[in-house]
């Protein structure tokens, strides 16, 4: 069929893969930092960022004919971030990208103006917090009247590379995954919410139109297509060919759960967020406070990394010999806990070694994550197998509980960045499309990523008896802590 790349804008780099449009196989990467931003970082917040970095780092991520020969081009870039445009196409503030905090009691005051948690999950999947780009208009209505009475468009990352690729159009897209991260679109009726846009903001404002996921957004004047473009985790989605019965559980110092499944999900409480993919299906998530920081907590405890924390922790057996963690060393925001804190009980004279404290680190983060898992699960969410990520994955004592934990195969991808292959896959998909050589509703097939793969095996109930032993502790510290 041809060439074609897949280029990932994360919030430190850009990353660009060229592939066989057939088979998926990696022909060049290319790869450049964001340059710092000039100025006084005294004065420049953090979560500000001139876009134009983005830019000049994919110029370099480019360099040396990395792009020669190929047809079209799939974007992924970062989520939850917002560059707000004036009536000319140019920002009113720098974008504002990341985990901002500033937005938390914007976010609050936006759940009690619609009517609570609910009525928010009921009309797009998702309860506001602090970093989607809803809950950062109302921080700028706040906060920045001159500049939100200015805002006339609105765009996510990959939504403003995808413009500037075309040279700015008229036209302006973005793709249902990534707009089922802005808390203004639903992905149950795959329709904007205008009014929350005003709700937050005191106005409307422009909205990109949503753009099938085979459909392209364009060609330059070269006749390079672009694709539709979304989202970092969409795009990893597609890049690890995930399909139905297959969950992700990320390993960061937080935790996030997302599984493939055919419809949005609700969940009054809020915990789920309902994400719509690249491929036409859906990607709810539960996310937690708490994931490898308590395994760093713990090791910092007794003195040693992760590594150490790991050999530790083969040395005990199943159970920690009765010690359970509640990791929830930050607060849980699944359960819905924000001010607790965490729990080391089953305290006893021969429980009280290293290895059975390193051993109840891993066994309380994995089974805080399983958590997460049940909440899809009885939201009627098949899962078969469980891809784990982050380099924590990696960790022995990790892959030695996760299978009996979980209750399945475990798939440990090599590493890669799933978001840029993601990307490609996307671009070759809707070059196939406009050639006719694919169907606008199935991507095209690419070998499953290299990958270690472990099953529950002969101690699965062994492993079931210390998840049972972790909800009891749950449960008497923090009764009916999933039913609130």
């Amino acid at each position: 069929m041809g060439i074609v790349a897949g280029l990932d804008s994360s919030s430190a780099f850009t990353r660009i893969v060229v592939c066989d449009a057939d088979t998926g196989a990696v022909l060049r990467q290319g790869y450049a930092p964001h340059p710092q931003p000039a100025g006084d970082p005294e004065v420049l917040h953090p979560h500000d960022i001139d876009p134009q970095a983005w830019l000049l780092s994919l110029g370099e991520a480019a360099g040396g004919g990395l792009l020669e020969g190929v047809q079209a081009i799939g974007v992924s870039a970062q989520q939850h971030a917002l560059l707000p445009l004036d009536t000319q196409g140019a920002l009113v503030r720098p974008a504002l990208v990341g985990n901002d905090k500033r937005g938390q009691v914007a976010a609050a005051d936006l759940t009690e103006a619609l009517g609570g948690r609910q009525a928010w999950a009921e009309a797009v999947g998702s309860v506001p917090h602090s970093a989607q780009p809803v809950a950062k208009l109302a921080w700028m209505a706040r906060n920045e009247p001159d500049a939100a009475r200015r805002v006339a468009v609105l765009m996510s990352p990959h939504d403003w590379l995808v413009w500037q690729l075309l040279g700015r159009p008229a036209r302006r897209t973005t793709d249902r995954g990534g707009a089922s991260g802005t808390g203004y679109w639903s992905p149950a009726t795959g329709a904007y919410r205008p009014d929350l846009v005003e709700l937050a903001l005191g106005h409307v404002a422009l909205l990109p139109e949503v753009l099938a996921p085979a459909e392209a957004a364009g060609m330059t004047p070269e006749g390079l297509l672009i694709s539709a473009g979304t989202g970092e985790t969409m795009a990893a989605a597609l890049g690890l060919g995930l399909a139905p019965g297959d969950a992700v559980v990320s390993l960061g110092a937080s935790g996030s759960v997302m599984a493939v499944h055919h419809s949005a999900v609700q969940e009054p409480s809020g915990l789920v967020t309902s994400l719509a993919d690249g491929s036409g299906m859906h990607l709810p998530v539960v996310n937690t406070s708490n994931a490898v920081r308590a395994l760093r907590g713990t090791a910092d405890l007794l003195g040693t990394d992760l590594d150490g924390l790991s050999e530790l922790a083969l040395q005990s057996t199943p159970g920690a010999h009765g010690l359970v963690l509640l990791p929830y060393l930050e607060g849980e925001r699944t359960p819905n806990l924000p001010h607790t804190a965490g729990t080391l009980s089953g305290l006893r004279r021969d429980s009280m070694k290293p290895e059975h404290v390193a051993q109840a680190a891993f066994e309380g983060m994995l089974c805080g994550l399983v958590d997460a898992l049940d909440v899809l699960r009885l939201r009627g969410v098949e899962v078969r197998r469980v891809f784990l990520l982050g380099a924590a994955a990696e960790l022995p004592a990790v892959q030695a509980a996760a299978p009996g934990l979980f209750g399945t195969q475990i798939v440990v991808p090599a590493p890669a960045d799933y978001a840029a292959l993601g990307a490609a896959r996307q671009a070759a998909w809707a070059l196939g499309v406009q050639r006719g050589t694919l169907a606008p509703h199935t991507p095209p097939v690419w070998p499953a990523p290299a990958a270690q793969l472990f099953e529950p095996g002969e101690g699965y109930a062994t492993w079931q008896a210390v998840r049972q032993q972790y909800i009891a502790t749950r449960e008497q510290l923090h009764p009916g802590a999933f039913q609130a």
